[in-house]
């Protein structure tokens, strides 16, 4: 029962599609926002929101990835202790005697 798991990496292309796509998606809110028939100050405050949605975005995503890690680390460990568990018990071996129970005087 000795399974390791095998550490799931993203290839070079996804990673690239991901780092172009988010590039794209940021230059074209700024060229639309840039293009808006709008005060500056309402461009500026769409602006500021549009950077904040994207550092809650990557906050988010730290966070979902964190948990997901966690929860796998105690997953490991839960295994590596059964998997010593499981090595270290004899079902042949010679059981104690169970304790008898006290009884109320």
């Amino acid at each position: 029962m000795n399974e390791t798991p095998v550490k799931q990496q993203n290839t070079g292309a996804y990673y690239g599609q991901a780092v172009a796509s988010f590039g794209i998606a940021m230059g074209a809110v700024a060229l639309g926002i840039y293009n808006l028939e709008a005060n500056a100050w309402v461009r500026a405050f769409l602006g500021i929101a549009v950077l904040y949605l994207t550092t809650s975005a990557f906050t988010l995503a730290k966070v979902v990835r964190d948990r997901q890690e966690v929860t796998q680390i105690v997953t490991r460990v839960d295994q590596a202790r059964m998997e010593k568990i499981m090595t270290e018990y004899d079902p042949f071996s010679p059981r104690p005697p169970l304790p008898k129970p006290a009884q109320d005087r």
